[in-house]
């Protein structure tokens, strides 16, 4: 009869080539199983502890890898986290480097909060605040806001002044500006669809006076100049990151349009407007609201109104392929990159504030 001898376990040296193989190969390993658990199973958004006293097991399975190419942007041992509850829409978060603070809307409440990073702590920045959605900081550290109930964009200044940035186009009312966007020459870039106006719940209800566009304020002669209008109801904005391009979500139109893509033509002008994705996955499809772009060309994508498994953010690829997916138990409105590194993505959820920490970095200041 043949023996065998055992064979000798694993070493624990560090020096291990097996041990070694384990360390390098795990997040891999983990991000790869993610990926294959996501097709075959459930989101476990809805049903998971989001107060913080129970642990999440490591990886987050709610951050969901569907693409190889996304593997590298999740980080193994970090969890989504709930930041604050209490808000009924939340919307347009910013992040302010100098304050070290993430400031957001609650639209429906009339005001502005503000998410502390030294301690957590949140509190009431500003109310009233004219149901502001989406803001910005510019190149100068100023706050730039859209406020739905007074139809305008607003600026406010070191001083604590409020200048009014725009509020009419062609001698009409705005709609109700949306979302906001700086580029480096100083140029303001915001979308105008009229949401805010359509309902007393966000805004004052009132009529639509002119057709809904995208528009560009001059730094330097404060002038405004329409940059689209081909588009239903342009909602999100973000430009690529070398400025190049500009990236608009559509919510409107008698079909779901996904996120359209121009070229930015001397800093100041649209052209060769087409389709970047559909926001459709597994035959159901909702919308992407507020967007924003990573360092390497990848858009970061709010999404909603389908439910669990769906709403969250969707990540796309330069060439418009969903790579990955961080699912909410609600409705994602908005998202934003910030913290000390800008590795960190901040979302909107419908009643609620989330963050997660990524292995990639916003494309722009906020």
């Amino acid at each position: 009869m043949k023996t065998h001898e055992p064979k000798p376990a694993p070493s624990n040296d560090p020096s291990s080539s097996t041990l070694r193989l384990n360390r390098r190969s795990f997040f891999a390993a983990s991000a790869t199983a993610t990926a294959g658990a996501a097709l075959s199973s459930v989101s476990h958004a809805a049903s998971r502890d989001w107060t913080g006293v129970n642990p999440v097991r490591y990886p987050d399975a709610d951050i969901v890898v569907l693409d190889p190419r996304f593997g590298k942007y999740k980080v193994g041992n970090t969890p989504i986290l709930r930041l604050h509850t209490g808000t009924l829409w939340a919307e347009g978060p910013a992040w302010c480097a100098v304050g070290r603070f993430l400031l957001w809307s609650d639209i429906p409440n009339d005001r502005q909060m503000r998410w502390l990073d030294d301690d957590g702590h949140v509190s009431v920045f500003r109310q009233p605040a004219g149901n502001s959605n989406g803001n910005t900081f510019d190149w100068e550290g100023r706050q730039l806001a859209c406020e739905h109930g007074n139809r305008r964009v607003t600026r406010y200044e070191h001083s604590g002044k409020i200048t009014v940035v725009a509020d009419k186009w062609q001698g009409k009312q705005l709609n109700a500006p949306n979302d906001i966007v700086v580029h480096p020459d100083g140029g303001i870039w915001f979308t105008d669809p009229g949401y805010g106006s359509m309902m007393n719940y966000e805004g004052n209800k009132g009529e639509l006076y002119i057709k809904e566009a995208v528009y560009r304020i001059d730094p330097k002669t404060a002038k405004m100049d329409l940059v689209t209008d081909e588009i239903y109801k342009p909602n999100g904005l973000c430009f690529s990151p070398d400025y190049k391009k500009l990236y608009i979500a559509d919510t409107g139109g008698p079909t779901r349009q996904g996120i359209k893509a121009w070229d930015v033509v001397d800093s100041t002008k649209l052209a060769n407007g087409r389709k970047f994705c559909s926001m459709e996955l597994k035959g159901k499809e909702g919308v992407a609201d507020g967007i924003r772009a990573d360092v390497d060309g990848n858009i970061w994508a709010s999404a909603g109104w389908v439910g669990d498994g769906y709403d969250g953010v969707h990540i796309f690829a330069p060439d418009g392929q969903r790579i990955g997916q961080i699912l909410l138990p609600e409705i994602c409105s908005n998202v934003c990159f910030g913290g000390v590194k800008r590795n960190r993505l901040f979302m909107t959820g419908s009643q609620s504030l989330y963050a997660v920490y990524v292995e990639t970095q916003g494309a722009h200041i906020t």
